[in-house]
């Protein structure tokens, strides 16, 4: 198959302001939107082969605030070195995200960083991928 089979959906009150904090921040690419003229209220954004599915939020979800260093579940972004950390959490600096963790080396080799998107929601981006072979 060349489609993601495992695709996550997440709610925005502002679907546009997330869609384009995506783009800027973690560079994900818009594969389609349905709206009706006025208001978006679906879009699928990729990066590679993952996908996310952004839904419009009317009904108000509640999204955890954080406890220390993380709000309980995000998503993370695999990325291939730690420049490529180092320019995310700088484009998130200066779109004024939140930042959780800035840049670090983490006892199990991953190099990562951990941002609040616009609504709160946590995202990390960092070099470990998992579910890959151990190389070591």
């Amino acid at each position: 198959m060349d489609f993601a089979q495992l695709t996550a959906f997440i709610c925005y009150r502002d679907l546009e302001a997330a869609q384009r904090w995506l783009s800027d921040v973690l560079g994900l690419d818009v594969v389609r939107g349905f709206g009706d003229g006025q208001q978006l209220f679906h879009v699928e954004m990729r990066r590679g082969a993952a996908v996310v599915c952004l839904q419009h939020d009317d009904r108000g979800y509640d999204v955890p605030a954080p406890k220390g260093d993380c709000v309980g579940s995000g998503l993370y972004v695999v990325v291939d070195d730690a420049a490529e950390v180092d320019a995310a959490h700088a484009r998130a600096v200066r779109a004024g995200t939140t930042v959780l963790i800035a840049p670090e080396s983490t006892d199990w080799g991953n190099f990562r960083t951990e941002l609040l998107d616009p609504e709160g929601r946590q995202w990390s981006v960092g070099t470990y991928a998992p579910g890959r072979p151990d190389e070591r």
